[in-house]
């Protein structure tokens, strides 16, 4: 964290407790104290605990989707490749020690609440991965580029809980083989 404002400081250490132990359960004092600044300073950036939680999400978005979305295009050229690829950066996040499943997952399950700001933050997530996943299917010039981009955050969304649950990377690679019949059937347009 050195060299960061103390605001990304507090994100960044909050994100690291609420990966780990949830959001309910870490508090502003631990938040504080992990970042190495005072419960003041944490109030002067953030009004409340809500507040911090949705930057915190946000930031993590922005990070987690632009470093995916490279990841992927890094690892193959052809939107078809690309698809599949989705599979390997997922594995690859599988493999990670800190991996603890979906952060956006668990946010929603302790903020059940429909309308809530932290709710709308996890959704515009998963709907803009779904929308980078739709823009390769229609690259690929593959039938009902939509369908396909639900069945294959599906098998993400899939593989990420079996993933958290087994403690292994194998459902990416179960996921990746049934992504690549879904898009085996999907074929070209005519």
């Amino acid at each position: 964290m050195i060299g960061s404002s103390k605001r990304e400081q507090l994100i960044q250490a909050a994100l690291e407790l609420f990966s780990k132990n949830g959001f309910h359960a870490v508090g502003v004092d631990t938040i504080s104290e992990k970042a190495g600044i005072t419960k003041r300073t944490l109030y002067h950036h953030f009004k409340s605990k809500e507040e911090l939680i949705l930057a915190a999400l946000r930031y993590y978005d922005e990070r987690f989707r632009n470093d995916f979305m490279r990841s992927v295009e890094g690892k193959a050229e052809s939107p078809v490749g690309r698809l599949l690829a989705v599979f390997d950066v997922v594995e690859e996040w599988f493999g990670k020690e800190d991996f603890s499943g979906c952060l956006f997952v668990g946010a929603m399950g302790e903020y059940p609440e429909e309308g809530m700001p932290i709710r709308r933050v996890c959704q515009e997530s998963k709907v803009l991965t779904r929308e980078y996943i739709k823009g390769l299917a229609e690259k690929a010039q593959l039938k009902d580029a939509k369908q396909l981009a639900e069945q294959i955050i599906l098998l993400i969304e899939g593989a990420i809980t079996m993933a958290q649950v087994n403690k292994s990377s194998l459902s990416a690679l179960h996921a990746k083989k049934a992504a690549e019949v879904l898009i085996q059937n999907s074929g070209p347009f005519v």
